[in-house]
């Protein structure tokens, strides 16, 4: 079973690139954030000719919004607003092999580290608060995998530059320590258990950088986690950087994981 997570960018601009990345990567599930399409809208027809017979769509006018493509069957799903604010961010869906995938755009959180000062950065601690909370009630005996864009970059090798980025929103402390509470209620970090923690390792490059390869000022935003019954069945997990430099790409590139998992129960 191979499951994919990326952050589109908006999906009806770059749905070429996602046809293009299907066919080249074969994935079973993709989970994709920031699709920016209300749900009546969202290319549907065009997932199911690449083979997603299963879809589940979040979606928000102009902002925000995940969805879940599935070729295996889809026997539940569920959506869900964090902190009491009416943004597609947290899809919930249940495969007939008895797995559960939780596709997650996390806040960005703006420009300014300071709570007091920026709503955006207030609004993202408290639902990093929130995951902690949520996490707590994740039945740690079934087989869950936690995915998305997580919008933090919590190891130094998660970043381009540690000392530079200390103050710069998503690798600041208060962050990295809110989502490492997450993680460590139940979360195994996929990604991280096949490459190892001492890897520079990247998902998302600014288009602000004229040059993005060659400055490489990248940082490791998006994740994959699982339970630990998913843990042994894990054959390997893979960013795929060479999208990024596809034509009109996301900023964001797709992560994938392989797991020795049945298609049914």
């Amino acid at each position: 079973m191979r499951v994919a997570s990326w952050n589109i960018n908006s999906v009806r601009m770059r749905i070429d690139l996602v046809k293009k990345f299907i066919d080249q990567y074969n994935p079973d599930i993709l989970c994709l954030q920031e699709i920016k399409v209300e749900s009546n809208l969202f290319p549907l027809s065009t997932f199911k000719k690449m083979g997603f017979e299963y879809n589940e769509i979040f979606g928000q006018k102009g902002y925000h919004g995940v969805s879940t493509h599935s070729k295996f069957p889809i026997i539940y799903s569920n959506k869900n607003y964090w902190c009491n604010i009416e943004e597609s961010r947290h899809l919930h869906i249940q495969l007939s092999n008895g797995i559960d995938i939780h596709n997650f755009y996390v806040p960005a959180g703006g420009d300014k580290p300071d709570p007091q000062k920026n709503k955006k950065f207030a609004q993202k601690l408290e639902f990093l608060r929130e995951m902690e909370r949520w996490s707590k009630t994740i039945d740690i005996s079934q087989a869950t995998i936690l995915l998305g864009d997580l919008n933090v970059a919590p190891l130094q090798t998660d970043v381009w530059s540690h000392k530079q980025l200390l103050k710069v929103v998503s690798h600041t402390p208060i962050e990295v320590d809110l989502f490492s509470k997450v993680k460590n209620v139940c979360w195994v970090d996929a990604i991280r258990e096949i490459i190892p923690e001492d890897e520079k390792l990247f998902s998302w490059w600014s288009y602000r950088s004229p040059n993005w390869e060659a400055a490489n000022k990248g940082r490791r935003l998006d994740h994959l986690w699982i339970t630990q019954p998913l843990v042994k069945s894990l054959v390997d997990a893979i960013i795929i950087r060479s999208i990024r430099g596809w034509e009109r790409p996301s900023d964001h590139v797709p992560i994938i994981a392989d797991f020795n998992w049945p298609r049914s129960l």
